[in-house]
């Protein structure tokens, strides 16, 4: 059996090879250490093997663009990426591909129990470039009659975690973290490793999946459990000086606190993972009581 992995040496991409025994494994990305050493943002590769498996895990984000150049670059390597990789799976007789994308494609910045049916409205270049590949690797999927899961992460966390969960271990164990308000905000997250764990078992395997931990902390059960880990103490910002705080960002361009960036620290945001739990039995730990910084 052979895998084609893509982006392996990404955060989620380094937990995946771990899970699989490295003769299995056909590593495609930018690294000297990839067998097959391509820059898909720029050039097609060459895949003169026969994988049986890809997933494909290579992709851009945790960055908010503030010229067009950086907005440009979500779709050269997500969307334009995708299609030269499948571009250079032409021809090959694959049985299965497993997509990791992201629940950014539903747009939402507020919700509760969100599931796979809700509509596809992301706006932002991240949600609009991994819309786009999803529909490449769903035509792709069709016409080659290929299956192809699709996996819709939230938060994910691990150690040197990028993203929001890596700023804000950063923050506290630097000593300039504030909770806003009570923290009572709850968010849905997943371990990577969990993640990770899960894919040997779903070769092979077809349709759109939203993980979670099944639990969704809280900001405040989070920061908590972090600031324990760290031996470091919590403070809190009131909600009222907070909002302050953002209008005042609101005026300030390129300010890294505003209202938006409050409304989506303050806001529920949860997706139920109910349908992987009855078709395959995803079962992952809760993040709080097994997280790893």
């Amino acid at each position: 059996m052979k895998i084609l992995i893509t982006g392996g040496s990404g955060f989620l991409g380094r937990a995946i090879l771990k899970r699989f025994q490295e003769q299995d494994i056909i590593r495609l990305g930018r690294s000297e250490r990839c067998e097959i050493k391509c820059d898909i943002a720029r050039e097609t590769p060459l895949i003169s093997m026969q994988p049986d498996y890809l997933i494909h895990a290579a992709g851009k984000a945790h960055m908010i663009p503030k010229t067009q150049e950086e907005a440009d670059a979500f779709f050269r390597v997500n969307t334009v990426g995708t299609e030269r990789l499948l571009q250079a799976l032409k021809g090959k007789s694959l049985k299965g591909i497993i997509f990791i994308s992201t629940v950014a494609v539903y747009g939402l910045e507020t919700g509760y129990m969100i599931d796979e049916d809700e509509p596809l409205s992301g706006q932002s270049p991240y949600a609009l470039s991994k819309i786009q590949a999803e529909k490449l690797l769903e035509e792709y999927a069709h016409q080659n009659s290929v299956p192809l899961l699709i996996l819709r992460l939230p938060l994910l966390t691990g150690p040197d975690a990028p993203g929001n969960f890596g700023a804000m271990v950063r923050a506290i164990q630097k000593g300039y973290y504030f909770r806003i308000g009570d923290g009572s905000a709850r968010r849905s997250m997943v371990r990577a490793a969990d993640v990770a764990d899960a894919l040997p078992l779903l070769l092979g395997r077809s349709g759109t999946y939203n993980l979670t931990d099944g639990h969704h902390p809280s900001v405040g059960e989070l920061d908590q459990v972090i600031a324990r880990k760290l031996h470091r103490n919590i403070r809190a910002l009131p909600m009222k000086w907070a909002r302050l705080l953002a209008r005042i960002g609101d005026r300030i361009p390129g300010s890294p606190f505003h209202t938006a960036r409050l409304d989506k620290l303050s806001n529920e945001l949860i997706f139920t993972d109910a349908k992987a739990r009855t078709d395959w039995g995803w079962s992952p730990h809760r993040v709080i009581d097994n997280l790893d910084i």
